[in-house]
C-alpha cells in the first residue's frame, strides 16, 4: 500500500437504521442539566441500618489569613458512600482531612465550628485513638516497604493489646490479615504469598492493600481521598465496587474529581465551590434535578 495514501474506510452494515435517543425534557420549566455518564447506576443491595457516625456543624478551616472551608455543615452516615465534588481549590480535601484531624498538622491551620463522632466532639479524643477509628486512604497508593502481611499487621500492632503482648504471628493477627484483606477483595490474589514484598503488587492491588490495612483497625469511619485517581480503568471499577460494598460495614466520606465516579459510588453528594457548601442531597437528586444554580452549571461542565 502507498504510504501517502489514506487508509480505507470500513463501512459496518446495519441491519435495521440506528436509534436517536431523545433529549432530556426539563421539568418544571428548569434547566436540565446532562447526565453525567451514559450508564445507569449498578444495583445496589439496600442497607438496613443506616445511621449517623459523624457530624460537621458550622465548621470554618483555615491556613493562616486564607479561610479554605466556610461554615459546612452536614452528616456522615454509616450504610452509605459521601461523595464530595467540586473543582481544585474548593475545600473538599481540606474538609476531609479534618475528620481525622489531619488538617491541624499543617503549620498555621485553624478551625472553627465542632465536628463530633458518635455525639463526642473530636477535638477531645486522644488523636490517634480517633484516626484508629476514622482511618484514610490517600490519593498516591503508600504501602510500607515491608511484606504483604506486614502491612496489614502494621495496623494491627498498632491497636492496644488485649489481654496482655500479643505475638505477630499468632492465630488472631492472622485471621484479622486475612479478614481485612477479604475485606479489600485482594485476599484471594496474594493469599498464595503473603511475604512478597508489598511494592512488588500492581497499583489497583496497592490501593486495596492501602484500603485493607485502613480496615484492620475496624474503624467506623473510612475517609478516601482521590484513591483511583492514579489507577487504570480496570482498577478502578475493582475499587468502586469494593467502596459500594464497604458502606454496610463503615460510614464511607470519598473525594473525587470524576463525576462519573461520584455517580456511580455515592449515596448523597456534597457540592462545594470556594470552601461553601453549595449543595447537599441524595446522588439521584444533585445530578438529575439540582436545586442551585451552580450544581448545575459545575455538573453540566460549565465550570471546573
Amino acid at each position: 500500500m502507498d504510504p501517502m495514501m489514506p487508509p480505507p474506510v470500513r463501512r459496518i452494515a446495519l441491519d435495521r437504521d440506528p436509534f436517536i435517543a431523545p433529549p432530556r425534557v426539563p421539568e418544571n420549566g428548569a434547566t436540565a442539566a446532562p447526565a453525567p455518564t451514559s450508564l445507569t447506576r449498578a444495583t445496589r443491595r439496600p442497607v438496613g441500618d443506616v445511621r449517623e457516625r459523624m457530624r460537621a456543624d458550622a465548621v470554618w478551616l483555615a491556613y493562616g489569613e486564607n479561610w479554605v472551608v466556610r461554615d459546612v455543615s452536614l452528616p456522615v452516615r454509616q450504610g452509605e458512600v459521601l461523595a464530595l465534588i467540586g473543582a481544585s481549590g474548593s475545600g473538599k480535601t481540606t474538609l476531609l482531612r479534618s475528620l481525622n484531624r489531619l488538617t491541624e498538622v499543617t503549620a498555621g491551620a485553624a478551625r472553627s465550628g465542632q465536628i463530633t463522632l458518635d455525639g463526642q466532639d473530636i477535638h477531645s479524643m486522644e488523636v490517634n485513638d480517633l484516626r484508629r477509628r476514622v482511618t484514610m486512604v490517600f490519593q498516591q497508593p503508600n504501602p510500607f516497604p515491608m511484606s504483604i502481611f506486614d502491612n496489614v499487621a502494621y495496623a494491627l500492632s498498632e491497636r492496644p493489646p488485649r489481654g496482655g503482648r500479643r505475638r505477630r504471628r499468632s492465630p488472631e493477627i492472622e485471621d484479622a490479615v486475612n479478614d481485612a484483606l477479604r475485606r479489600a477483595g485482594l485476599y484471594e490474589e496474594v493469599a498464595d504469598d503473603l511475604e512478597r514484598s508489598a511494592l512488588r503488587l500492581s497499583g489497583g492491588q496497592q490501593q486495596r492493600l492501602c484500603i485493607a490495612r485502613a480496615l484492620a483497625a475496624q474503624p467506623e469511619v473510612l475517609l478516601l481521598d482521590e484513591p483511583c485517581s492514579a489507577l487504570d480503568p480496570i482498577s478502578t471499577a475493582t475499587i468502586e465496587d469494593l467502596v459500594v460494598e464497604l458502606r454496610e460495614s463503615v460510614a464511607v466520606v470519598i473525594v473525587t474529581h470524576n463525576l462519573q465516579q461520584a455517580f456511580r459510588v455515592a449515596d448523597h453528594v456534597a457540592f462545594m465551590h470556594l470552601g461553601e457548601l453549595v449543595e447537599y442531597g441524595p446522588s439521584e437528586q444533585v445530578f438529575d434535578h439540582p436545586q442551585v444554580e451552580r450544581t448545575r452549571d459545575y455538573i453540566s461542565g460549565a465550570f471546573g
